[in-house]
C-alpha cells in the first residue's frame, strides 16, 4: 500500500475516533446530569420524563453508534478493500458511452446505500421510536414512502449526473465553473417546485382550519414585512408525533406549514413566537446568507477538484487499474469529507448565531418572551431532546443553541428592555 494510502486512512480513522470520543463524552454528560431538573423547567416536566427523556437520547447515541460502525465499515472495504478497483472495471468493461456509464456508475451506488439502510431504517422507525410513542407510520406507507423517495431521487440525482457529465464533456477546461452554476441554479430552482411537486408527494397540506390564528399569522408576517401566500397545516401525525413549523418555498411562493401535532399541543401565543422566530430568519436573510457562504465554498470545492482529477494520481494511490473519471471523483469525495471536518464548527456556530438573532426578531415582533419560552419548553418535552449536551459536542454536531442556552438568553433580553 502507498505510504500515503496510510496517511489518508490514519486521518479517516482519526476523524472517526474524534467523533466517537464526542458520543462518548455527550454520553457520560448526559448521565452525570441528565437526573437534573433544571430551573427553567419546574413545574413543566416531572422525574419520570425527564428519565424518559435522557433514555431515549442514550438509546438514539447508541443506535448511530452502531449504524456509523457499520457505515465506516462499508466505507473502509469499498475504497481500501479493493472494491471500488472491480467495481469501476466492471463499470468501465460495459463500454458505455461517457454519460450513460457515469450515470450507471452513480445511481448503481446510490441504490446500494439505499439497500444497504433500509435495515436501520426499519430499527429506527419501528423500534425506537415506537418504543418512546413517536412513531405512528405503518409499514405500507413506510414502504410506499420509500418506493416514492427512491423514484424521485432516481429523477434528481439523474438530471444531475447526466447535465453535470455532459458539461464535463463539453468543456473540458471550465466545467467546474458551468456544473457549479447549474447546480446553483438547480438549487434555486428547487426551492420554487418543491413545495408544489415534491412535498405533496408525502404529505397532504391543507388550510388551517382555526380562522383566528391563521388572522392572527397574516397579521404577524404583515408586520414582519413578509409576504406569505398561504397558510397551511401538514398531516405529519400519520407518520410521527414530533412537532414543528418550517417556511417552505421562496419569493412569491413562501408558505407556511404547521404540523398538525404542533397545533395539537401549542396555543396561539407560542406558535406565534415560533412563526415569529422563522420570520426572523427570512428578515435577517440568515438563508440568503447561508447560501451565499454554501456556494462561495462549492466554487472553491468544484476547482480544487478540477486540478486534482486533471491528473491519476488519486487512481494510482488507491491501484485503480481502469481509470475512470468517475472513480476519481469518489476517491476526491472521500477526501474531501476528512479535510472538512475541522471546518464544520464553524459553519454550526453561524447556525446559532443566526438562530440566536431569530429569537431575538421573535421577542422584539411579538413584545413577549414568555411564547417563545413557552414553547420551546413544549418543544423539547414534546420531543425528548436532550436537555444536557456537553459543551463540546455542541460545537461539532449542533446547529441551534442548546434549549436551556435559548431560554436564558430570551429571558435575559427581558431583563435587559
Amino acid at each position: 500500500m502507498h505510504p500515503y494510502l496510510y496517511v489518508i486512512l490514519i486521518a479517516h480513522l482519526s476523524v472517526t475516533g474524534f467523533r466517537y470520543l464526542l458520543d462518548y463524552l455527550n454520553l457520560s454528560y448526559l448521565k452525570k446530569h441528565g437526573s437534573i431538573i433544571p430551573p427553567e423547567f419546574e413545574g413543566q416536566i416531572d422525574r419520570e420524563l425527564l428519565i424518559r427523556t435522557q433514555n431515549y437520547s442514550i438509546e438514539k447515541m447508541r443506535f448511530g453508534f452502531v449504524s456509523s460502525l457499520f457505515n465506516n465499515a462499508v466505507i473502509l472495504l469499498f475504497l481500501f478493500g479493493g472494491l471500488l478497483d472491480i467495481y469501476n472495471s466492471r463499470i468501465a468493461s460495459l463500454n458505455l458511452p461517457f454519460i450513460l456509464s457515469g450515470l450507471v456508475f452513480f445511481l448503481l451506488l446510490i441504490y446500494a446505500e439505499s439497500l444497504l439502510s433500509i435495515p436501520f431504517s426499519l430499527y429506527n422507525t419501528f423500534k425506537i421510536e415506537k418504543k418512546y410513542g413517536f412513531n405512528t407510520m405503518t409499514p405500507g406507507l413506510w414502504i410506499t414512502d420509500g418506493i416514492k423517495s427512491l423514484l424521485i431521487s432516481t429523477i434528481l440525482m439523474g438530471v444531475l449526473i447526466v447535465t453535470g457529465f455532459y458539461l464535463v464533456q463539453q468543456s473540458p477546461e471550465l466545467w467546474w465553473l458551468w456544473i457549479w452554476c447549474f447546480f446553483l441554479a438547480f438549487s434555486i430552482f428547487m426551492m420554487y417546485i418543491s413545495p408544489y411537486v415534491i412535498e405533496p408527494q408525502f404529505h397532504k397540506f391543507t388550510p388551517i382550519v382555526d380562522e383566528i390564528l391563521e388572522s392572527g399569522i397574516r397579521e404577524l408576517m404583515q408586520k414582519a414585512g413578509i409576504r406569505v401566500s398561504r397558510v397551511f397545516q401538514m398531516d405529519a401525525s400519520k407518520r410521527t408525533k414530533h412537532t414543528n413549523a418550517y417556511f417552505t418555498g421562496i419569493g412569491k411562493v413562501k408558505r407556511i406549514i404547521l404540523f398538525d401535532t404542533l397545533i395539537e399541543k401549542m396555543d396561539r401565543e407560542e406558535m406565534l413566537s415560533v412563526l415569529a422566530h422563522e420570520a426572523g430568519h427570512w428578515k435577517r436573510m440568515h438563508i440568503l446568507k447561508q447560501l451565499l457562504l454554501i456556494e462561495g465554498i462549492s466554487l472553491v470545492v468544484m476547482y480544487i477538484a478540477f486540478r486534482i482529477v486533471q491528473s491519476d494520481y488519486l487512481l494510482d494511490l488507491f491501484a485503480i487499474e481502469n481509470g475512470t473519471f468517475f472513480a476519481k471523483l469518489i476517491i476526491f469525495g472521500f477526501i474531501g469529507s476528512i479535510a472538512s471536518f475541522p471546518f464544520s464548527p464553524l459553519l454550526l456556530y453561524l447556525s446559532r448565531r443566526y438562530e440566536n438573532e431569530a429569537d431575538r426578531f421573535s421577542y422584539e415582533l411579538t413584545n413577549s418572551a414568555q411564547g417563545m419560552v413557552s414553547a420551546l419548553v413544549k418543544l423539547s418535552k414534546d420531543n425528548l431532546s436532550n436537555l444536557y449536551p456537553h459543551p463540546l459536542y455542541v460545537i461539532f454536531h449542533y446547529s441551534h443553541p442548546p434549549v436551556l442556552e435559548r431560554i436564558r438568553r430570551i429571558k435575559g433580553l427581558l431583563v435587559g428592555k
